[in-house]
């Protein structure tokens, strides 16, 4: 996910028990492959394998490059966008847009596969909009062209994030190709994650959005699909320690500054969940720029939270 997957958050998800995380979506176009927030999106170091680099583009020799490109930078796998609904995006025919063209999506994909030698997989919605949904198509064109793995969004590009994601067409895709398939879309309980798997026969699970604010999400699933129990919920010195240790990264990663801003909005997914009610106290953080106070301001949020729940006990 842009503005997401970066480096600090995927490490943290692969600690809680994600058994992959793809980079943030990263263009093709080498004029842009030297500018420093490419390179931070790029930057593999430390982080434990298989280092998957998900790349965007409608050129099939700039997509190759691309490929080979970071396949030289420690690339364990490529993944292929072509499935983000954003306009900027798609208003230059790249991401989900490239469901339109069937013909084109099959050039990219040829030669991506053969410009590595390293597992090539492939992201796709359902289709362009609920009257043109095609992602069958598009698998078994994906399936010829040597993608190794396929996760398919149960949404078309035009329904964005609106409404409910369905699995039908994913269960098709599935009986109709023999690559893995992995289902995406609105996984955010055990209960939806073992609910989506029985009816799609999915191979797997990508999770995005679920993930903000919970990464503990993937360890809670894999526990349930093992045991068929919920897993205890972390407590709160644990969940305290893994947002203080995130945000540090943070700061580290992207530097005092872009450090701060970015941490802003990972706080407030967190407590959208662990306190929606408090909020409007997360939100007045925003105002701080230095490191530490964040990490104060921390300590003040988790103290308040502290007290409610003794109170509440």
């Amino acid at each position: 996910m842009a503005g997401i997957t970066d480096r600090p958050f995927r490490q943290l998800c692969r600690e809680l028990g994600a058994g992959l995380a793809v980079s943030e979506m990263t263009a093709s176009n080498p004029a842009l492959r030297k500018h420093p927030r490419t390179q931070l999106k790029l930057d593999h170091q430390g982080e434990d394998g298989p280092r998957s680099v998900q790349i965007v583009g409608t050129n099939p020799a700039q997509m190759a490059e691309a490929a080979f490109y970071n396949q030289a930078r420690g690339a364990q796998i490529i993944d292929i966008n072509m499935g983000c609904p954003a306009k900027k995006v798609c208003n230059v025919a790249a991401g989900s847009a490239l469901l339109r063209d069937e013909a084109l999506v099959a050039q990219i994909l040829q030669a991506v596969v053969a410009a590595v030698n390293i597992p090539v997989t492939l992201k796709i919605r359902t289709g362009w909009d609920p009257q043109n949904k095609n992602a069958a198509t598009i698998a078994s064109i994906a399936e010829q062209a040597g993608i190794q793995a396929l996760a398919v969004h149960g949404r078309t590009r035009a329904c964005k994030y609106n409404g409910q994601a369905e699995y039908d067409t994913i269960k098709t895709i599935k009986q109709n190709v023999s690559i893995p398939v992995f289902a995406n879309g609105d996984i955010t309980s055990v209960e939806k994650a073992q609910q989506v798997l029985d009816y799609t026969n999915a191979d797997g699970l990508l999770i995005g959005r679920g993930a903000q604010g919970r990464p503990w999400i993937f360890r809670e699933i894999a526990y349930f699909l093992k045991t068929g129990q919920h897993l205890a919920a972390p407590e709160l010195d644990e969940i305290k320690n893994v947002i203080n240790r995130h945000i540090i990264q943070l700061h580290q990663f992207y530097g005092d500054i872009m450090g701060v801003r970015i941490a802003r909005k990972h706080i407030a997914w967190y407590f959208s969940h662990l306190d929606p009610s408090l909020l409007p106290r997360v939100k007045e953080g925003f105002v701080l720029h230095e490191p530490q106070q964040q990490l104060d301001f921390m300590d003040t949020l988790f103290q308040t939270l502290s007290n409610k729940n003794s109170l509440a006990a």
